[in-house]
């Protein structure tokens, strides 16, 4: 087996295995209606009918809540912890959440730990018009914290984690190669894990459609059935009266997992990653590789960060508060990984229903920068892609003859798509004839349709353009501009000068 010796050959000879998939997301859960202290007061005021808004009205909601998730545990749980700050009860034993056969929770315990709550203040506030209130706040105060963690035959094992004090928001932690493993599991499709990954598949095109199939809507349905059964703060009257969960995403890993064939692979990658892409953090490939514009008032420090963890090397690029990061899995694997801390750095909302929105910019921003990494290294269309063009092709039993560059006629259909990108973005078989035959010393009457549909025909089947749907028209794609853009340098790199001095070439 041939070794790769460049990134291009990596990434087009070396991969086994390819597919996007969503990995870890970490997911805020919260009462939109409790998330300011005017809105805690309105409830406490309003819809509890309480005189003045104290703390001492949500205490007994928060000792049941405390009280209910500690007798779900059994006494032998108890478990003393050195620090004096943290105490915690654990168990690994099923639940009475649901069947033994279909889901089970593996451990719930409590800790305290620092967490933004409702407090009231040491000292009770006297307002105008002479009446005492007692005043609330939000600050970060050592709170007790109960996890559930759970597992699931469809979802795998996740875990949620409610503050048993007053608003009582929740972390929602899924991980969506844990997911995708499990649904494998379920179609009865045979496969290797790769850590948090997948190695190998039987059934690659339904790997692909499953990972696809992690939704918004399967979420909010996973978070929906464990509120059931799990210890709820809220009362019935309260969330009939509005006083909903609802899920916001605090952090969202897309992450492009490529097999390789062996080790060596990766590493001959990384190499060439290193040695070419060492400006990759700069404002200007930053703002290629996320597709924003950076300008003087972009927030964030544009670097590139090369961390090597024993030999394994990482790549890491930050844009705001999100950022990419690309190594070596396992020594298996090549795991291309855009992390979004903040939905807002992309003018997107942080609600769940946004969660499509940022699969295409992340999974997007993976296919760009490993793009502009092969490109970086094969700035031409490279040897296997020029030899390709001088082939005939067949495309679900359509024949196109050859595209060859010592051609005048195919120099000219190269450069007359990348007129039509410039300056009109599509084009006719009209317009395309109108600009050809010039460039081949003719006039446009002199040119038949027929024959320009024969050329529209080739560059089609040859992947150079394609045809927008349900009309006559075309429009150039990322492997023509590639082509067209490296005309003059394949040339030269192919073809002997004084061939260039006897067909000049036309101008750009």
């Amino acid at each position: 087996m041939s070794i790769a010796r460049s990134v291009a050959d990596v990434l087009r000879d070396q991969v086994v295995l390819e597919y996007e998939a969503i990995d870890r997301m970490y997911l805020n859960v919260y009462v939109p209606h409790l998330q300011t202290v005017g809105a805690m007061v309105g409830y406490l005021r309003v819809h509890r009918g309480q005189r003045f808004a104290s703390t001492t009205a949500v205490a007994p909601m928060t000792e049941a809540l405390f009280a209910t998730s500690s007798n779900s545990l059994p006494p032998k749980a108890l478990i003393s912890l050195p620090s004096r700050r943290v105490s915690a009860r654990t168990t690994s034993h099923k639940s009475t959440c649901g069947s033994s056969r279909r889901a089970r929770a593996c451990c719930i315990s409590a800790r305290r730990r620092k967490k933004r709550v409702l407090c009231g203040p040491s000292v009770a506030a006297v307002s105008v018009r002479a009446r005492p209130i007692l005043g609330l706040c939000n600050r970060q105060e050592w709170s007790t914290i109960t996890t559930s963690t759970a597992w699931t035959r469809t979802s795998g094992r996740f875990f949620l984690k409610f503050c048993s004090y007053f608003p009582y928001n929740a972390k929602l932690c899924i991980n969506g190669h844990e997911y995708l493993k499990r649904q494998l599991a379920k179609w009865g499709v045979a496969s290797e894990a790769l850590d948090n990954g997948i190695k190998s598949c039987a059934d690659p095109d339904l790997l692909q459609r499953l990972a696809d199939g992690l939704t918004a809507e399967k979420i909010e349905r996973l978070l929906r059935k464990w509120l059931r059964r799990l210890p709820h703060p809220f009362p019935a009257r309260d969330r009939a009266a509005g006083y909903r969960y609802q899920l916001s995403i605090l952090q969202a890993e897309f992450s492009l997992t490529q097999v390789l064939d062996q080790p060596v692979t990766g590493r001959i990658f990384f190499e060439e990653v290193i040695r070419e892409n060492l400006d990759i953090g700069r404002p200007s490939q930053v703002s290629v590789v996320f597709d924003r514009k950076i300008t003087g008032r972009t927030p964030g420090r544009f670097r590139t960060r090369v961390i090597t963890d024993g030999v394994v090397p990482s790549l890491h690029i930050d844009y705001k508060k999100s950022r990419i990061k690309q190594y070596h899995k396992l020594l298996e694997a090549l795991r291309t990984e855009t992390t979004i801390n903040d939905t807002r750095d992309f003018g997107i909302g942080r609600r769940i229903e946004n969660l499509a929105q940022l699969r295409k910019i992340g999974f997007a921003a993976n296919r760009r920068l490993l793009d502009v990494q092969r490109i970086s290294h094969d700035c031409f269309i490279g040897e296997a892609a020029f030899q390709d063009m001088q082939k005939p092709v067949t495309v679900r039993e359509q024949r196109a003859a050859a595209l060859r560059f010592a051609d005048p006629r195919v120099q000219g259909l190269l450069h007359v798509l990348l007129l039509f990108l410039l300056v009109q973005g599509t084009f006719r078989n009209k317009d395309l004839r109108e600009h050809i035959a010039p460039l081949l010393g003719m006039k446009p009457s002199q040119l038949s349709p027929g024959r320009v549909t024969y050329d529209l025909r080739r560059l089609r089947l040859h992947g150079l353009i394609e045809r927008i749907p349900k009309s006559h028209r075309y429009r150039i794609t990322a492997k023509g501009l590639r082509t067209g853009s490296s005309t003059r340098a394949s040339i030269t790199a192919h073809y002997a000068p004084d061939w260039q001095s006897s067909h000049p070439m036309p101008p750009t």
